[in-house]
């Protein structure tokens, strides 16, 4: 695409060369034009378009990303800010937003003082001792901050999809139970399953 945007700007430039020469008099020759000019004016062409193709670039993004909140805060009945955020924190720690929004749901029903009988707090329901290993000095009302209590749940469930070798459903068993506990049901020759995979991949779309 690039060579034959080069060749037409090429074939412009020559052609607006030719349209100055007819244009002159006798009195009043152009310039000859010289081979590295004309490279000069075809990198400054390429360059500009490079840069067009980039805005382009920059605005499908930003387009892809508002169509995406918009369907996301549908689905799921909540606000385009909340919305935004789980999207954007989902894609900032590698996390495909389309598990990041069931395991919300599951976990919290997208409330962010949710707090279970185990301790687990937040939008993503991780327990204050699973937070502080990644950010040791936590305070219970920081791991309550949106933005924070979804960088961390993702991030674990991310860790956890590393150990289990991308392993979706035993990554959200050991999300659930903990790692330890699903180790020792499979040691011990146990299902570990409980049911809560499956209600996070109901909502999951690859």
């Amino acid at each position: 695409m690039w060579q034959g945007g080069l060749i037409l700007a090429g074939a412009l430039i020559v052609s607006s060369i030719g349209g100055w020469a007819r244009g002159a008099t006798a009195d009043d020759q152009p310039a000859p034009v010289t081979a590295p000019a004309l490279l000069g004016e075809l990198r400054a062409l390429r360059q500009a378009l490079d840069a067009k193709q980039g805005e382009l670039e920059v605005a499908r993004l930003q387009l892809e990303r508002a169509n995406a909140i918009i369907d996301y805060s549908a689905q799921y009945k909540i606000t385009a800010d909340l919305a935004a955020a789980i999207y954007d924190v989902a894609l900032s720690e590698q996390l495909n937003p389309s598990l990041a929004f069931p395991l919300v749901k599951v976990e919290s029903r997208f409330d962010p003082r949710a707090t279970s009988r185990a301790g687990a707090v937040g939008l993503t329901q991780i327990l204050p001792s699973t937070a502080r290993l990644y950010e040791p000095g936590l305070t219970l009302e920081q791991l309550y901050d949106r933005e924070t209590n979804l960088r961390l749940g993702f991030r674990y469930l991310r860790d956890l999809l590393e150990r289990y070798d991308a392993n979706l459903e035993r990554a959200l068993l050991a999300y659930n139970r903990g790692p330890g506990k699903v180790e020792e049901l499979l040691g011990a020759g146990k299902d570990p399953r409980n049911g809560y995979s499956a209600n996070v991949l109901r909502g999951y779309r690859q």
